[in-house]
C-alpha cells in the first residue's frame, strides 16, 4: 500500500527516521504505525525510540519572568554533562519563551525540537513539565546548580519578598500552604506508623491518644509553608513574614530534577 503523507510524517516525528525511510517502512508494514516503528528499530535506524526508553534522571530547570506572566520548565535529560551543554541550555531556554509567547501550551510535550535535541545529543531528553503563572507580583528563584527552580505569586507585597519565599520553598519543599491541606491519607497513614512506634515503646494508653495530636499538628505544620520557620529569620514563621508585608501567598510551584 501507499502511505499518507500524514502517516509518514507522523513516523517520521516518532523516530527521527527520513521521510523516505518511514516510507519505506510504512509501505512494508501495510501502513502498521507500531510495527513500522519495529521494522525501524531491527534496522538501528530509530534511534530516537531507542534512545526513548533510557532514563532521564538528570537535567535542569528554566524559568523567566516577563511583566506579570513567568514560565518555568522542567527538561531531563540522561548525563549532567548534556545537561550543562550550550545546546541544552538553548533548548530550555527557547521552550520558556515559546510558553511565555503563548506559541506552545503547559501541557504540550510533544515537541519537535525535543525531537530534534534526542538525535542531535545522541540521549534522551523529555520535557518533564511545565507551569505557566500570572500576577501582580511573582518571585523567581533557580539554584546554582539549575536542579530547582521556584515560582511563587503574591497578591500584595513586593518582588524581593516573593524571591525570598521562592527561596525558601526551594530549601524546604513544602507539600502545601496551609497545614489543612494535607491529604487525609497521608495523615492516616503517618499515624500508623506513630501508633506502631508507640507501642512498641510502651506508652500508656491515656497518654497516646494526645501525643498523637501533637504529632498530627507538626507534621502538618512541618509540610505547610505558611507554618515553616523562614530560612532567613528562623525565630519568623513565613506566615508572620507575609502578613507583616501585608501579602499573600496565591500560587507556588517548585520543580525539581
Amino acid at each position: 500500500m501507499t502511505a499518507s503523507i500524514e502517516l509518514i510524517k507522523k513516523l517520521r516525528d516518532a523516530t527521527g527516521v527520513s521521510m523516505t525511510a518511514c516510507k519505506s517502512a510504512l509501505e512494508e508494514t501495510n501502513g502498521d504505525f507500531e510495527t513500522a516503528i519495529d521494522v525501524l528499530r531491527k534496522k538501528g535506524e530509530a534511534k530516537a525510540v531507542d534512545r526513548a526508553a533510557r532514563g532521564t534522571s538528570q537535567g535542569a530547570v528554566f524559568v523567566k519572568v516577563v511583566g506579570k506572566k513567568a514560565g518555568m520548565v522542567l527538561l531531563g535529560c540522561e548525563t549532567d554533562f548534556v545537561a550543562r551543554g550550550d545546546d541544552y541550555l538553548t533548548l530550555g531556554s527557547s521552550i520558556v519563551e515559546k510558553l511565555l509567547n503563548d506559541t506552545i501550551k503547559a501541557d504540550d510535550r510533544d515537541l519537535a525540537e525535543v525531537k530534534d535535541a534526542v538525535l542531535r545529543l545522541g540521549e534522551n531528553i523529555q520535557l518533564s513539565n511545565m507551569v505557566l503563572v500570572e500576577g501582580d507580583v511573582i518571585g523567581d528563584y533557580v539554584h546554582s546548580n539549575k536542579k530547582i527552580g521556584v515560582l511563587v505569586v503574591l497578591a500584595g507585597g513586593t518582588v524581593e519578598l516573593a524571591r525570598d519565599v521562592a527561596m525558601h520553598v526551594a530549601a524546604t519543599n513544602p507539600a502545601v500552604l496551609s497545614p489543612e491541606e494535607i491529604a487525609p491519607e497521608l495523615v492516616e497513614r503517618e499515624k500508623s506508623i506513630w501508633s506502631e512506634q508507640l507501642k512498641s515503646e510502651g506508652k500508656p494508653a491515656e497518654i497516646v491518644e494526645k501525643i498523637m495530636l501533637g504529632k498530627e499538628k507538626k507534621y502538618r505544620e512541618e509540610n505547610a509553608l505558611l507554618k515553616q520557620s523562614f530560612v532567613k529569620n528562623p525565630d519568623q514563621t513565613v506566615e508572620q513574614l507575609l502578613k507583616d508585608a501585608g501579602a499573600t501567598v496565591k500560587i507556588f510551584v517548585r520543580f525539581t530534577v
